[in-house]
């Protein structure tokens, strides 16, 4: 093995996944400690509210030496003594508040949505801090945004205007000074109910006229932010790529871009760390696509899932209760072909339905 890694965030079975397949030894601690990131770890410890992370860090690490810290989303910002492979905290803060990435973006001069002025609509809506965008909505009124409001009190919030196009990204690994592109994302949105703009799925790659242009922004982006290792910049590619985050850690992507290049991403964002990162975008070997499953009502799923992997993953332990609209499982497809990818990925989630019971 390459050495011992613990990975801490909300969410880690694909950042586990990826480090144990590049020959290092994983711990985890995560918010669901689902039943396939037991297959990637040595041992892994769950929490419930985010503040309890430098606790459950230290108390892993205290059980498990390892020689280093990574982190996924939620974790960004924790100080330990562990040796951190990442982007320091100090760093990382500034863009972990949306309102400090549009300075940032108005500073480096890329096309970003301006803010919109009061009383002028429609607007997007996001919450300052957090990630996922399951709390962003489109409001095209006062009341609109009056209603977004009382659900959300006391979040502080940033209103951009509206612009047209399709939610992108661009996944990069960067030390610090440079930054290189891996891959370009479709990204899947919910599409309906209170969570419309939530992540809900990627594909890779996603060929689009104006993905040469994706990857000289997102590149130029990530080196200008001083991030180190993965680094993701999200876009809506309309007339222009319209930078409108940076995601500093690996991506709820990740997994579609492996797939679709059979490159290591934890081995690229280790590289990087250590100063390499890879001399050309690497070219994709087949189109990926994967689909969170979200619970249609209220349920308790009995059904034991891990007999689809690798087709599935995030898997429950039978047994979990879940609640109307909370995610319940990944599913992926692949195919030479956007068409063939999403062919199989149709196949596969009728599979996981028939188990699910929905």
């Amino acid at each position: 093995m390459k050495g011992r890694v613990l990975v801490a965030g909300f969410a880690t079975r694909h950042v586990a996944q990826s480090a144990r397949r590049a020959g290092y030894t994983v711990y985890a601690v995560d918010h669901f400690c689902d039943q396939d990131l037991g297959w990637y770890t040595e041992d892994c410890i769950s929490f419930d509210e985010l503040d309890e992370l430098p606790e459950k860090i230290t108390e892993l690490a205290a059980r498990h030496p390892v020689d280093a810290l990574v982190v996924a989303s939620g974790a960004e910002a924790v100080g330990t003594t562990i040796p951190l492979c990442g982007t320091p905290p100090a760093k990382v803060e500034r863009f972990l508040d949306k309102l400090e990435i549009q300075r940032f973006f108005e500073g480096l001069d890329v096309p970003v949505p301006p803010l919109a002025r009061d009383d002028c609509y429609p607007a997007m809506i996001k919450p300052r801090r957090g990630a996922g965008g399951w709390r962003n909505a489109v409001v095209r009124a006062e009341e609109e945004l009056r209603r977004w409001e009382d659900a959300w009190p006391d979040v502080p919030y940033i209103a951009q205007a509206l612009v047209d196009g399709i939610p992108s990204s661009v996944s990069c690994v960067a030390d610090g000074r440079r930054a290189r592109a891996i891959a370009v994302n479709r990204q899947i949105l919910r599409g309906g109910g209170e969570s419309a703009h939530g992540f809900a799925g990627s594909v890779t790659p996603f060929s689009h006229p104006l993905a040469g242009e994706m990857i000289a922004a997102a590149e130029r982006i990530a080196a200008a932010s001083g991030c180190v290792g993965s680094i993701g910049i999200d876009f809506v590619t309309g007339e222009k790529p319209w930078a409108i985050e940076i995601n500093p850690r690996f991506q709820a992507t990740l997994d579609t871009v492996e797939m679709a290049t059979k490159k290591s991403v934890f081995a690229m964002h280790m590289n990087a760390c250590r100063g390499v990162i890879p001399a050309a975008v690497p070219a994709p070997r087949q189109v990926a696509v994967r689909r969170i499953l979200f619970a249609e009502r209220d349920m308790r799923l009995d059904a034991d899932l891990s007999g689809l992997a690798p087709r599935v993953a995030d898997i429950p332990w039978p047994g979990t209760g879940f609640e109307e609209g909370h995610a319940v499982v990944s599913v992926y497809g692949c195919g030479e072909t956007e068409e063939e990818a999403y062919a199989d990925l149709e196949r596969n989630t009728a599979a996981a339905r028939r188990l699910i019971g929905q």
